[in-house]
């Protein structure tokens, strides 16, 4: 059989990583003049947990260390601003939201000596910017200050108005010495990046490869550089980018072509088989829903020939809401011939997960599992809403879920609350640390059990989502238009009363999924079917449980059986 192609090297250290979804809604492609975007921490040893940071004053002198983000090792220290705003997971109380997705590219252009891991340049652009640009601009001026420690990253940027898709990857490590101090330094620090502005009515996607291709020219109207931050504000800018991305890739050898023809994403994340399989395919699964061309995308997107490339964003057919994405973080190519509940890896009972290694040997072959949107190893995920027509702490909104996307709930928090309840909070338990009512344990120990008889018990679990869901969209709306009232007159009221709201339906989806957890397990136990209506299991007249239902396998897996085993369990006839 032929050697199937895969990632390179980086590649397969992103997804040994992180290696995460995001869904971009500009203001005029969504159902309310909402701006969204998406985003699922997808790994194997990220803890599902609400992260909250309170707006403070520091004082003079303060700093912030620095950590890798998936080692935890400190990376150094950076001075603190005199004031920081509050932040809700990954958005903050001005409704500036972000997202990423790690893109790795060229290995050669990680820098050693960098300070500024990706997250922190996250986590540091919530704290001081008020706006999806200033975003940007605190972004690239601590890389430049810094020095980049992470390789290639795709961010999702929004607020109340506009979304933004910002790749970035380090410059390498190129080490001088200073004639008069004697000090080593890096030549090459910092990063090269650009920017884009999603057009309204338009939506984007971006799922672990560099999805920006060619710049245009900077003309100091709709494209500018670094090198005129002061226009930064224009609303006309739609393109904003390192002044020397091009200049830079020349230097190293990597492009050598005209200006125009310059593509971010073929020459710092060249495109291989694993990046169009694992990673744009995601990103075709949630265009597909709502547009009608990506049939002539079908084989970009796997892997089977490399043209025509995906656009980096389409005008989906009808406008979105939050359910609709979080519906999308549901997808497991469904309806396509890769649908992953449908073949031979699924099992019995039509199992759209796959255990890891992504890539497994067999008779001296290499072959791969499909990588689609939902998926086991997810230790969050997140919409965040932005409303421009609501005061800023009412207005966002972080609707949140741990674990697999495909069975959690999305709780939405205010971005002005107080505080986040115990079971959803930071430290609350990790990864190693198991804590019985933490929400992130909760959700795994249904999710563990659904694994085993997927098609049996996904419908019931699909049953409570959808009502909590629906609860969530009503009191949603009831809090908004009381919180914004409140707000007017009294703002820590209004935050009282959101962080009341949200706590409460936090608490809720805890005890509504812990009493899912002990209903699936008495309904299924033992490879049975419980007899029940309504949720109420079924006994006789005298109180007797009613004899369980004995499904069996269906017939697909009954025929892998006869396949294998020939007569071997034939029953002999009379």
């Amino acid at each position: 059989m032929k050697r199937v192609l895969l990632f390179t090297v980086l590649l397969v250290s992103v997804f040994r990583g992180e290696a995460c979804t995001n869904y971009i809604v500009s203001r005029g492609a969504s159902v309310d003049g909402s701006t969204m975007i998406t985003y699922a921490a997808d790994s194997h040893i990220r803890y599902g947990e609400l992260y909250f940071s309170p707006a403070r004053t520091w004082p003079a002198g303060s700093m912030v260390t620095i950590y890798d983000r998936s080692t935890a090792k400190p990376l150094g220290q950076i001075p603190q601003l005199s004031q920081t705003y509050q932040t809700v997971g990954f958005i903050n109380e001005h409704q500036v939201a972000v997202g990423e997705s790690t893109f790795g590219g060229r290995e050669e252009l990680v820098d050693t000596t960098g300070i500024m891991d990706y997250a922190y340049l996250m986590f540091l652009s919530l704290q001081r910017a008020k706006s999806a640009r200033e975003a940007i601009k605190v972004m690239a001026d601590l890389v430049a200050r810094h020095g980049y420690a992470s390789s290639g990253e795709s961010f999702s940027i929004g607020d109340a108005n506009e979304v933004w898709i910002l790749e970035m990857i380090g410059k390498g490590t190129d080490m001088k010495t200073d004639k008069k101090t004697g000090q080593k330094y890096n030549a090459s620090k910092g990063a090269v990046w650009v920017a884009v502005r999603i057009p309204d009515g338009y939506i984007s996607a971006h799922a672990n490869h560099a999805r920006i291709t060619t710049i245009p020219r900077a003309d100091g109207k709709k494209f500018i550089t670094d090198k005129q931050w002061d226009r930064l504000m224009l609303p006309d800018v739609e393109v904003i980018y390192s002044h020397d991305v091009i200049s830079f890739a020349r230097a190293k050898g990597y492009f050598t072509g005209k200006d125009e023809d310059f593509s971010f994403s073929d020459v710092y994340a060249p495109l291989d088989f694993g990046a169009q399989r694992f990673c744009e395919l995601r990103v075709w699964a949630m265009f597909n829903h709502v547009s009608d061309d990506m049939v002539n995308y079908w084989s970009y997107a796997t892997g089977k020939e490399k043209s025509p490339r995906m656009p980096l964003f389409i005008k989906p057919k009808r406008k979105l809401s939050v359910h609709d994405l979080i519906s999308f973080k549901r997808d497991y190519l469904q309806g396509t011939e890769l649908d992953m509940s449908q073949d031979a890896g699924a099992g019995p009972f039509g199992l759209p997960y796959r255990w890891r290694p992504l890539t497994w040997k067999y008779e001296g072959n290499e072959y791969f599992h499909e990588r689609v949107t939902v998926t086991q190893q997810t230790g969050f995920s997140y919409v965040a809403q932005m409303r421009s027509w609501l005061p800023d702490p009412v207005g966002g909104i972080i609707w949140f879920g741990v674990d697999d996307a495909g069975q959690s709930v999305h709780v939405p928090f205010y971005a002005g609350i107080n505080e986040v309840p115990l079971q959803w909070r930071e430290g609350y338990g990790d990864i190693l640390t198991y804590v019985d009512d933490a929400a992130f344990w909760v959700f795994n120990r249904v999710a563990h059990f659904v694994y085993l008889f997927y098609s049996r018990a996904i419908p019931d679990v699909r049953k409570v989502q959808a009502e909590l869901e629906q609860k969530f969209r009503n009191v949603v709306a009831e809090t908004d238009l009381q919180a914004a009232k409140l707000y007017a007159n009294d703002p820590q009221g209004a935050r009282d009363y959101m962080t009341a709201v949200s706590a409460g339906l936090a608490t809720e989806t805890i005890d509504r999924w812990t009493k899912l957890g002990g209903f699936l397990l008495v309904k299924y136990l033992d490879g049975n079917v419980k007899q029940e209506e309504d949720g109420e299991f079924i006994r006789n007249p005298w109180g007797y449980p009613a004899s369980p239902k004995h499904p069996g396998y269906p017939d697909a897996f009954k025929r892998v059986i006869v396949t294998e085993t020939g007569e071997k369990f034939l029953y002999p006839a009379h």
